[in-house]
């Protein structure tokens, strides 16, 4: 017996358990196909929560009292809901009050919504981090409040928020997982089934446990590269 052989022997007698990853493999596409998916619904799930977030944080340091309350309202209760909840209600609480919502738009929106709160105190601390004197120097050139949004709040804002709105993104990522409660086809889902199909329930939770990992840091990774091209470039670019 080859030598690396006996040591595989030695640890399945002393761990009781003999692994077998075979089954695991075989059904390696399948797996990496629900990490696509979850991959696809995290990023539109940033796209439009950046969106409407953007919105709330605007709202939240409005000057008009009834909108601010309301969008700070937003967020306070978003934050504070578990999002599995938010999920079973727009999945199996809506088509009792007939709206009804097939499971991945039911999952996206419940994603987006959640996601969007977080996103909104992501751009209202970079708001409240734009020099005042930015908003005096537009008006003071004549330009109308809708423009200095536009052309001088939105790009030091989203300049400041980058390596947040990075995070944000891994993190909608992970949360995709919970999709598989309402049995979206993503990577959490599909280990289930294949932990019902092949009894590999260690072997399986292993390789999945390491997708999401390696897939979570080359994300990082992917940001932190992109978040230095953009400094890099902004500072050739300056003055």
């Amino acid at each position: 017996m080859p030598p690396e052989a006996e040591v595989g022997d030695h640890w399945n007698r002393i761990m009781g358990y003999t692994f077998n990853f075979t089954p695991v493999w075989q059904s390696l596409p399948d797996l990496l196909r629900g990490l696509g998916l979850g991959l696809g619904l995290a990023l539109a799930s940033l796209a439009v929560g950046m969106a409407l977030g953007l919105a709330v944080a605007f709202g939240m340091v409005s000057r008009q009292g009834g909108l601010r309350r309301l969008a700070s309202g937003y967020v306070t209760f978003l934050r504070n809901i578990p999002l599995l909840l938010l999920i079973y209600f727009a999945f199996l609480g809506l088509p009792q009050l007939g709206i009804r919502l097939d499971k991945y738009t039911a999952f996206a929106g419940s994603l987006t919504l959640y996601g969007a709160a977080y996103m909104a105190e992501i751009f209202r601390g970079g708001l409240q981090a734009v020099p005042h004197g930015v908003v005096e120097a537009g008006r003071a050139i004549g330009l109308r409040p809708l423009q200095i949004k536009l052309y001088l709040i939105l790009p030091i804002l989203f300049r400041t928020t980058r390596p947040a709105l990075g995070n944000a993104y891994i993190s909608l990522f992970k949360d995709t997982s919970l999709a598989a409660a309402i049995a979206v086809p993503e990577l959490t889902f599909q280990a289930r089934k294949l932990n019902l199909e092949t009894f590999r329930i260690v072997e399986t939770w292993l390789v999945t446990s390491l997708l999401y990992v390696l897939t979570a840091v080359a994300i990082a990774n992917l940001l932190r590269y992109l978040d230095w091209r953009a400094n890099r470039r902004e500072g050739r670019t300056a003055p």
